[in-house]
């Protein structure tokens, strides 16, 4: 079992920036992929980013590319996604989350990770 417990979180003005931290422990040696996922009220989950955490191989939504980075601290057992030039349309819940089944790749699609985290509020005005 794996927990995630992500934070930073906030509002901010449209343009602005914030850094958001997830947070692992557990049995973290069985993860391979971390990624983070958003979802507003009414809309389907989607994915942002993922990052193998063996590797730091980094994979981004259309969407977010050139805007967002994921990155991971392996020292602190933690992925991060820093968001620069936010806009209002970035207004979500974001989660976290991890694999620990391994599959040919992984993706953006929610059903490739079996954890998550709580999320936090992100809100772009």
């Amino acid at each position: 079992h794996v927990q995630l417990v992500e934070s930073g979180g906030g509002s901010v003005q449209a343009g602005g920036s914030l850094r958001l931290s997830c947070t692992a422990s557990g049995y973290t040696y069985s993860t391979y992929c971390m990624g983070w996922f958003r979802q507003a009220p009414g809309k389907e989950r989607e994915g942002v980013a993922r990052i193998y955490t063996g590797s730091g191989n980094t994979y981004y939504a259309d969407s977010v590319k050139g805007r967002f980075t994921i990155s991971q601290d392996n020292a602190k057992n933690t992925v991060y996604l820093q968001m620069n030039s936010l806009r209002p349309e970035d207004t979500a819940m974001y989660y976290c989350a991890a694999s620990t089944v391994w599959r040919p790749s992984c993706t953006l699609r929610p059903p490739d990770f079996n954890f998550w985290g709580q999320g936090t509020q992100v809100t772009v005005s």
